[in-house]
């Protein structure tokens, strides 16, 4: 990039800011807080140009807007992005038509890079051995530190058959490695339901998309006629989702009280309540969840454990959910930007705050290791049992019937079992189908 085009990106930069600075004083509220975000922009275009003429070297500073535009967004949005022209007409044409995949769900989470989410069940990815917090360096090549998590997708999808280059950071090995995917068409998991002993069932959720939760209502009613008294719900790795079906999943045990709010800036509240009609099981439940738990089932975990429907053990879910939407800009692109945040009935915002078990059971790696400074693993109410998992045993589940069953009583001082996990998977961003 030359230095003259340099010059004018950086002067039409300060000219931007400056008319933000008049329209902040002559169109919008004077108040002293109204004001407050166009200081900032000050700060932002003084920093900007010291990086221009300070810094060691002669910097892109395309690249360096870039930078700055997804640091703002991952900031207040994990799963956003910007797209400009050339990256939204590449995003929309790939939603048009079916492609395939290789079976990630990535965010900016825990990560300046693509961190993984969950892999799902049957896709090429999941035979990696991933979990969630690895890092996607690279896709072919090209690096994915500013790249838009959006246009990530894009890049990971093709046609059947095509085979994708990844250059992955596994949070258990300081070296990065080349890996080879193959892309293939993605289907969802598949709904399982079983009766682990004679009164126990058991449905295993691995998504919440469209019509999921009334085929949890049909398992359900299939489990009762082989003699089902007690229930436990798995939403491990529970990622693709739509956001209502988490409503319409915790209805399906709920005679009344809130399941969720949502709300934003320009987005009409909304309250989610309990419809008594729509029940199906009242008998005892227990919610499992663990990091790849998401969206529409944190809801529905939230909703139950905060009218204290289900008791959920195992680890704390991911945190994420909300609605989101493709807000055009001028330069012929567009930001897929969070509008609004669905709360607890606790008032606790999910993407904040996660949900937390009562009982935890964490897995293989520690759950500080994946959330670092920023986010610190919480304490749950209620520690697991102690001692050590054996190989190859799923202990969230062994806890949760140990809580069914009302052996619940824990030693004191001892902390959460450490589980040995099934086989990873990772998931695509949060954007909730048909709201973009």
């Amino acid at each position: 990039m030359n230095r003259t085009f340099k010059n004018v990106l950086v002067s039409f930069s300060g000219v931007l800011v400056g008319f933000l600075l008049v329209g902040a004083v002559l169109g919008q509220n004077s108040s002293p807080q109204a004001a407050e975000p166009y200081r900032h922009l000050n700060v932002f275009t003084e920093v900007f140009a010291r990086i221009k003429s300070d810094y060691v070297e002669e910097p892109d500073m395309k690249n360096v807007t870039l930078g700055a535009i997804n640091g703002l967004l991952v900031t207040v949005d994990p799963f956003a992005s910007y797209l400009d022209a050339g990256q939204y007409k590449a995003y929309l044409k790939a939603k048009e038509q079916r492609r395939a995949g290789v079976g990630f769900i990535l965010s900016r989470k825990y990560s300046a890079e693509l961190s993984i989410v969950d892999v799902i069940e049957g896709s090429p990815a999941s035979h990696l051995n991933l979990s969630t917090g690895d890092i996607i360096e690279a896709i072919n090549g090209v690096s994915t530190r500013d790249m838009p998590l959006a246009y990530a997708d894009v890049m990971l999808e093709g046609d059947p058959g095509s085979t994708v280059e990844l250059t992955v950071l596994r949070m258990r090995r300081p070296e990065p490695t080349k890996v080879s995917l193959t892309r293939a068409m993605i289907a969802a998991p598949p709904l399982t339901a079983k009766m682990i002993d004679a009164e126990t069932g058991q449905i295993i959720v691995q998504d919440l998309t469209i019509g999921k939760s009334a085929q949890v209502a049909s398992r359900i009613r299939d489990l009762q006629k082989q003699g089902m008294k007690k229930l436990v719900l798995d939403l491990r790795r529970s990622a693709l989702h739509d956001a209502a079906e988490g409503a319409a999943l915790a209805s399906l045990f709920l005679e009344s009280g809130t399941i969720a709010t949502l709300e934003g800036q320009k987005i009409e509240k909304q309250v989610f309540t309990a419809d008594p009609s729509k029940v199906v099981w009242k008998g005892d439940l227990v919610v499992l969840t663990n990091r790849g738990t998401v969206g529409a089932a944190e809801i529905a975990a939230a909703a139950l454990q905060d009218n204290k429907r289900a008791k959920v053990v195992g680890e704390r879910t991911y945190g994420d959910a909300a609605l989101r939407r493709s807000i055009p800009t001028g330069d012929g692109g567009a930001l897929l930007l969070a509008v609004a945040k669905y709360k607890t009935p606790d008032g606790k915002t999910i993407q904040e705050s996660s949900v937390t078990p009562a009982f935890a059971v964490l897995g293989s790696e520690p759950e500080a290791e994946l959330d670092g400074d920023d986010a610190p693993a919480p304490t749950a109410a209620q520690p697991a049992q102690p001692g050590p998992a054996k190989p190859g045993e799923d202990a969230i589940l062994k806890k949760a019937l140990e809580v069914l069953s009302g052996k619940t009583q824990q030693a004191a001082g001892k902390g959460p079992v450490t589980a040995t996990p099934a086989e990873p998977r990772i998931l695509p961003p949060l954007i909730t189908p048909g709201k973009q």
